[in-house]
């Protein structure tokens, strides 16, 4: 065990959500122990549990921080095309789904329906949907909740699509990127101004 190290309570936590995060993105989750995780810190299981009561709830306080990570990577430009912001917003997301495989596989299969993931995953989705919304030229009320619609389904197909995606790679990263992003542009064609549905600056 190394050398124990004095820190602030908040020093602390993210210490662990940062152990938790690397052991969580090498191995499945069932194979994370929370005696490792301790180990890993140089903290004793006591302390490790003041924080983080379950392995559960270390979990969910990586997840978040990941979801919190991801959204503000997410960069939404108006000056960028749409096709340029769905470009760099899956690029960050994907580098962190291959980064992270394990994890995400567990939020996604071995978690799945559990309602606290559930509901950072669902958060999430619903925050770029909402910048999503932001940034596109919508014409009226009519037309925001008819693209809202397309976006929440779209986001879900993404989601199933990049963890199959991570149990068996059916095509290259670069292919599974352009597919996503054709998707929605080719969804939302029929919804917005023919310039921006092409993927150019409206």
């Amino acid at each position: 065990m190394p050398p124990r190290q004095r820190l602030s309570p908040a020093d602390r936590r993210a210490q662990l959500l940062a152990v938790g995060a690397r052991l969580f993105a090498a191995r499945p989750y069932d194979d994370v122990l929370m005696e490792e995780v301790a180990q890993e810190a140089g903290v004793s299981r006591a302390l490790l549990y003041r924080h983080f009561p379950s392995k559960h709830a270390l979990f969910a306080a990586v997840y978040q921080q990941a979801a919190d990570h991801l959204l503000a990577g997410t960069r939404l430009d108006p000056a960028d095309s749409l096709a340029e912001q769905l470009v760099q917003g899956m690029d960050v997301h994907l580098d962190y789904f291959v980064a992270n495989r394990n994890a995400v596989l567990a939020a996604n299969r071995v978690l799945a329906g559990d309602p606290v993931i559930q509901s950072i995953m669902t958060n999430e989705l619903d925050a770029l949907r909402t910048r999503l919304l932001a940034v596109l030229p919508l014409a009226d009320d009519a037309a925001r909740a008819a693209v809202s619609a397309v976006l929440k389904s779209w986001l879900v197909f993404v989601q199933v699509l990049c963890v199959d995606w991570l149990t068996r790679e059916t095509c290259t990263r670069t292919q599974l990127r352009d597919v996503c992003v054709e998707a929605l542009l080719g969804a939302l064609r029929p919804l917005l101004p023919e310039d921006s549905a092409d993927g150019r600056r409206a």
